[in-house]
């Protein structure tokens, strides 16, 4: 009975050994590799960046390599040559793409705002005084190229009346604002904040005055999620942790937006917090209401865009699973 006993302890101990030295390996093969884009330099995009930095995506087993391509058109490209998996996208760029017959979709709600102030050299002080002036954006079909059509729409400006010019990063327009190569352009946190301070006229805060409208958002391809479903589960879990953690501990907050909007001054990097915090959506469903307004003003150019319904744009199982599931009160 002795040996009996000493044997099935010898056996537990080299059990418990075999398992310590298996466990981690078994850890390692159960993150699943993904590659992210955040897609401009500003507030809104912190979600990824604070999903990277305090550990959210390893949290849900995901092994994240985060890139960054500027601008929703140049993103969508990307993603459907394969080269990321989700990005960080403009709304009305992606139905538009999803009408020519592209393979993308919305899987989550990030503002449902247009978060821009739209500002313009000193002497302009309403937006109809832009009548053939030049307007900067970063790249047609961006979130900026949205922005800039709505606020010079509002203003009585029809398309002909001004000249876009693409510059490919929100800081260049404020550069080409400043050195007067354009007239005006829209702006997001922490841009628009350094803009104010140069003295720029801020002729519309599209986030407080504009409508409620889909536009930031995140998107995938339909058939990257039917062959990554869990990935995409995960993902979305993770962003949806770290905006429930911008919002609710500052430090955290400042500290990624600094690092990633390379912000050293405390009051720009305070207010494009600010900005940012107020136009987050904390359950990131994208607006049905906000997807009909991109479809009316397509309808107009677009006939596909007549037949078409907000459900075709947009994949929000993994939003309403976190949902119904109470993942969201248990965050609050």
């Amino acid at each position: 009975m002795m040996g009996r006993s000493r044997a099935m302890k010898r056996f537990v101990f080299f059990a418990a050994v075999l398992f310590a030295l298996v466990a981690p390996s078994r850890v390692a093969r159960a993150q699943m590799k993904v590659r992210l884009n955040w897609s401009a330099t500003a507030g809104t995009q912190s979600g990824f960046w604070v999903a990277r930095e305090e550990g959210l995506f390893k949290k849900n087993g995901l092994e994240v390599e985060l890139i960054h391509v500027p601008s929703s058109s140049r993103a969508i490209q990307t993603m459907l040559a394969g080269e990321i998996a989700i990005s960080y996208g403009d709304a009305r760029n992606t139905v538009q793409a999803v009408l020519t017959g592209a393979n993308v979709t919305l899987i989550a709600g990030v503002s449902n705002r247009l978060v821009f102030s739209f500002m313009a050299r000193p002497e302009f002080k309403k937006v109809s005084d832009l009548k053939g002036k030049k307007i900067g954006i970063t790249r047609i079909g961006s979130s900026t190229h949205t922005a800039a059509l709505f606020a010079l729409n509002q203003g009585g400006l029809k398309p002909g009346d001004y000249q876009i010019l693409p510059l490919m990063e929100v800081p260049n327009i404020l550069a080409a604002l400043t050195a007067g190569q354009i007239d005006a352009g829209p702006l997001s946190p922490p841009t628009n904040v350094r803009a104010r301070r140069a003295g720029l006229s801020e002729l519309v805060t599209l986030g407080r005055d504009g409508p409620e409208y889909a536009s930031i958002t995140l998107i995938s391809t339909r058939s990257y999620i039917r062959n990554n479903e869990e990935i995409v589960r995960r993902v979305v879990r993770s962003y949806a942790e770290a905006i429930h953690l911008f919002k609710t501990n500052k430090t955290v907050a400042l500290r990624t937006i600094q690092k990633y909007a390379r912000i050293k001054d405390p009051e720009t990097l305070e207010a494009t917090y600010t900005e940012s915090s107020d136009y987050l959506e904390s359950v990131p469903y994208v607006s049905r209401k906000g997807l009909e307004i991109i479809l009316a003003e397509l309808r107009e150019q677009d006939p596909k865009a007549r037949q078409a319904k907000p459900e075709d744009f947009f994949d929000m199982r993994f939003v309403a699973e976190l949902d119904k599931g109470g993942f969201f009160k248990k965050l609050q």
